[in-house]
């Protein structure tokens, strides 16, 4: 059987990403985010449109010192204007400025848009994709041509939107690609045009929005139908409902189509390189993503669970480490025992489904989910529980107190907010202040400001996401609320949970277990020393096994 061809990835997210609601690229972020994209091994990057704002004019400067090992960058920008000359025109200069090996060229394919939006006739249109890829192949720059609306303009005709394909075939582009720009077509349609455009004989290739919810599903489409270039978001964010995923795609053209792309050793980074981008823009991962949501491998029924530890297939659909995700067991009350088993044998081997320590731990989690808590979206919380109850958890400090003011109205918003905190960390006490944009930022920045000292690790951490839950079933203002509160360092991200009727209560419980996690999982890894609370007795008090909200003295 012969092997079929290699797909290459142009990946947006510098471009189309940054087209995004809220989102908003600094030329640092671009660096950082090239790099990531880089170590994948996509083939083109398509860092910004040189002629549209300085900031892009101001990386592609910065860019021509880039030494990178495995991708190419490229521009983006438009044919000429009506009426004007290749030679003379702003934009196509401006491309020519950024010195890149390749240019990402787009136009028009749609009559309607050439008519309506251009406000040129059709022969017109036809000149000026010509006329601009055959001026950027004599600068000697290898050209992309994104055939802008293609799906619609081959809808309404389709020998004009071809003719768009041909002219810019013609003049030497290397790679014709059919945008859906609006991400309205079906998979059908993306399929039957794409065999009709290979018949013009060039490498096509497919740009989708996922206006319809099908960027992936008309990207994959695409390629079954012989496009082997492919353009996309690495986490799907673009304008408007963004772009087609390109986390997704590779995944899905590398383990379900058998087709190469990104580099060989690439694949099983992809959750972190995903998480990263994410964290560079700024914006919070859909952990509903495939392949490398948190929940794209997260089980919760007891039954599934117990298929899944006996033979993974049964419920995942590809291994977890394939894409460097993992899996997750939900602690819940409908998981069963067999999910606290899994969770327990990480910290005690030889630890039985009927073992007292386990028994003991599923009450506790019982009883906590009676009060309010719930641990399947905080797992770091369940960790320090489960640490709890089988006496390896040892308190990185005693709280003595906190205090929070505030101020209304606040002159200063960002420090509307006043915390004191007063702990004991191996005999020793530390009272700490801060003020923030609110309690529970102060209280965050005053309880790290008095650890720093004897846990230097905590600087990297930082907190990502707040979110308060009034639980049904109680009342009003004396209503008792859940705090998740996400927090992230360098390497990972986690969540912890707290539960009161004070909400800054809450608020610290939560605070404690995020820091308490950070601290263990870096003990973990050998980041840091040895616990200065450890007096090598690492079993915990009956109380903390018995009131695991309360851990820390908190």
């Amino acid at each position: 059987m012969a092997k079929l061809p290699r797909v290459t990835l142009l990946d947006s997210t510098l471009r189309d990403g940054a087209q995004g609601e809220g989102v908003s690229f600094s030329v640092a972020d671009k660096v950082s985010i090239v790099r990531v994209l880089d170590s994948l091994g996509i083939d083109v990057i398509e860092a910004g449109n040189p002629g549209s704002n300085p900031k892009d004019a101001e990386f592609f400067r910065e860019a021509r010192n880039l030494r990178l090992r495995r991708s190419i960058l490229a521009a983006f920008g438009s044919t000429r204007r009506r009426d004007t000359r290749p030679e003379t025109d702003p934009q196509l200069a401006s491309l020519l400025a950024a010195e890149t090996e390749v240019v990402v060229l787009f136009g028009k394919s749609w009559d309607f848009h050439v008519r309506r939006v251009l406000g040129a006739a059709p022969e017109e249109n036809l000149g000026m994709i010509g006329d601009s890829v055959a001026f950027l192949r004599s600068a000697g720059r290898r050209v992309i041509f994104d055939a802008e609306h293609f799906f619609d303009g081959f809808a309404s005709d389709p020998d004009y939107a071809l003719a768009c394909l041909r002219a810019a075939r013609d003049a030497g582009a290397e790679c014709l690609v059919l945008c859906d720009t609006n991400g309205v077509s079906l998979p059908s349609r993306v399929a039957e045009f794409t065999r009709r455009a290979a018949a013009l004989g060039a490498p096509l290739g497919i740009h989708a929005h996922n206006d319809s919810g099908l960027g992936v599903a008309n990207t994959l489409a695409a390629v079954e139908a012989g496009a082997v270039h492919v353009q996309g978001t690495l986490a799907g964010f673009g304008e408007r409902c963004g772009n087609a995923n390109l986390s997704t795609v590779a995944a899905n053209l590398r383990l379900k189509m058998g087709r190469d792309c990104l580099a060989s050793d690439a694949l099983p980074e992809l959750t972190k390189a995903v998480r990263r981008v994410s964290e560079i823009a700024n914006l919070a991962l859909d952990e509903g993503m495939p392949y490398v949501g948190r929940r794209a491998f997260a089980h919760k029924a007891g039954m599934h669970v117990d298929a899944v530890r006996k033979a993974p297939a049964s419920f995942e659909h590809v291994p977890p480490g394939a894409v460097g995700n993992e899996r997750r067991f939900l602690a819940s009350e409908v998981g069963g025992r067999s999910v606290l088993l899994d969770r327990f044998r990480r910290l005690l081997p030889e630890a039985a489904k009927d073992s007292p320590l386990v028994v003991k731990a599923a009450e506790t989690l019982k009883r906590m989910e009676g009060l309010g808590y719930q641990y399947e979206g905080a797992e770091a919380s369940l960790e320090i529980l489960l640490r709890k109850a089988a006496g390896s958890y040892v308190p990185s400090f005693k709280l003595g107190r906190y205090r929070t003011t505030g101020e209304h109205p606040a002159e200063h918003p960002e420090t509307c907010a006043h915390a004191m905190v007063q702990l004991e960390v191996a005999g020793r006490r530390e009272v700490s202040a801060a003020e923030g944009c609110g309690p529970v930022h102060a209280l965050d920045l005053a309880l790290r400001k008095a650890l720093m000292g004897f846990y230097p690790s905590l600087a990297e951490m930082r907190l990502t996401d707040y979110k308060v839950r009034v639980l049904p079933g109680t009342g009003a203002t004396a209503s008792v609320v859940r705090v998740l509160i996400d927090s992230a360092d360098d390497r990972d991200a986690w969540t912890t949970v707290g539960v009161s009727a004070d909400i800054l209560e809450a608020s610290w419980l939560a605070l404690v277990d995020s820091i308490e996690y950070k601290l263990v999982k870096d003990s973990r890894a050998g980041i840091r020393d040895r616990n200065p609370m450890s007096t090598g007795d690492e079993h915990a008090d009956d109380d903390d096994a018995e009131n695991p909200g309360r851990a820390c003295g908190a």
